[in-house]
């Protein structure tokens, strides 16, 4: 296991998705304020912040549960991302982006969870 959840590299992945999120959301309309941009950066900032907290526990058990937290948010963001392309708050392009981002942090969670669930 890694030393320290920042040479994790799906924590790195993570933290762009969440910058990606962040970046994303600030074109969307002021009315979603409240609405789908909080839900979207809260969800995105959740999944580097349980990898960072479950590694820091020490325990294979205790980092795979937080690992399935981290994948949890990160089906909920891809939720929230299809409502905001189905808005067009969300170019193409931008859905491309995230789409790549998506998929290479959850097979990493996917993997590093079988990993430590396995111990």
């Amino acid at each position: 296991m890694a030393t320290y959840y920042k040479d994790l590299i799906v924590w790195q992945k993570a933290m762009l998705l969440a910058k990606l999120i962040y970046r994303v959301t600030q074109t969307f309309p002021h009315s979603e304020v409240y609405g789908l941009v909080s839900q979207m950066r809260r969800a995105s900032v959740s999944i580097p912040s349980n990898i960072a907290e479950g590694q820091t526990r020490k325990t294979p058990t205790e980092f795979a549960r937080f690992l399935s937290i981290s994948h949890g948010s990160l089906a909920e963001l891809e939720t929230q991302m299809i409502i905001a392309r189905d808005l067009d708050y969300v170019s193409q392009a931008q859905a491309d982006e995230y789409t790549l981002l998506h998929d290479e942090v959850s097979k990493m969670l996917i993997a590093l969870k079988t990993k430590f669930s396995k111990n």
